[in-house]
């Protein structure tokens, strides 16, 4: 992990594309801007983890909804 120490309006580059930027501390708070192309998705990490939890649940009901389209004759 790379670690960097950054003052308010100070600015980290990810790539040619990608600009962090410390807006402001309070307390044990840090306030950053994530400037990123409309393709690029940004998420906090507890957000990307309930997506990545709820895609896991999908797949696994995927089999489930499998046997119940062929007991009601349906194709997908």
């Amino acid at each position: 992990m790379l670690i960097l120490s950054r003052k308010v309006d100070e600015k980290i580059k990810i790539g040619t594309d990608i600009t962090i930027t410390l807006i402001g501390i309070s307390g044990d708070q840090v306030k950053i801007g994530v400037e990123a192309p409309k393709n690029v998705k940004v998420f906090r990490q507890e957000v990307f983890d309930d997506i990545q939890r709820q895609n896991m649940e999908a797949a696994a009901a995927a089999p489930a909804l499998d046997v119940l389209s062929k007991l009601f004759g349906k194709k997908k």
